[in-house]
């Protein structure tokens, strides 16, 4: 409302203020177009060859570097991922290698007790035998020990006696002596 209270000035008092002003400055309307000009090509220059290139590489930054924060995110997931699937990974190895030892501890027993098995079998086929082999032996040593004790017999009847016995008469006294021996023996 202040300013519609004001009185109008005349225009052409603030025409010759702004020549009177121009004067003690040193301004023409000449030198203004000149530079109003020269600013306006300075300024398309610069704007097309300063900055516009500028701005173009600043936005061609802005992407790359969005793109690389884009990138950047995305390796993080996959290490993430990869992570998870190398744990994930070791747990079954794991699994596996507990598997593994399981089955080869009971195959280790099984192996055991087979082996012991087969050494008690062993054992008693060894024991057998050598029981087999004194009863051979005692039965062999016996046959012997008759065949001598039957020989002595002979020879103390001899002596006895004085007189030589034929094969017969050693033959009779074999037999009896043998049949004495077997009698006592049972």
């Amino acid at each position: 409302m202040f300013i519609l209270n004001l009185p109008l000035a005349d225009l052409s008092d603030i025409e010759n203020n702004f020549q009177n002003v121009g004067l003690q400055t040193g301004f023409t309307l000449q030198q203004f177009i000149a530079q109003c000009i020269a600013v306006s090509v300075l300024f398309t220059v610069l704007w097309h060859f300063g900055w516009k290139p500028v701005r173009t590489i600043l936005e061609q930054r802005s992407k790359t570097i969005e793109e690389s924060m884009a990138n950047a995110d995305k390796i993080k997931q996959e290490l993430a991922e990869a992570e998870a699937t190398r744990l994930s990974i070791i747990q079954k190895a794991h699994e596996q290698a507990n598997k593994i030892i399981a089955d080869a501890e009971k195959s280790a027993a099984a192996v055991t007790e087979q082996r012991a098995r087969e050494a008690t079998r062993q054992a008693e086929d060894i024991i057998k035998n050598a029981h087999e082999a004194s009863v051979l032996e005692r039965n062999r040593l016996m046959a012997e020990l008759k065949q001598h004790v039957g020989e002595l017999v002979i020879q103390t009847t001899q002596k006895v006696t004085g007189k030589v016995l034929n094969a017969d008469d050693q033959a009779r006294l074999n037999s009896e002596t043998l049949r004495q021996l077997g009698a006592n023996n049972n």
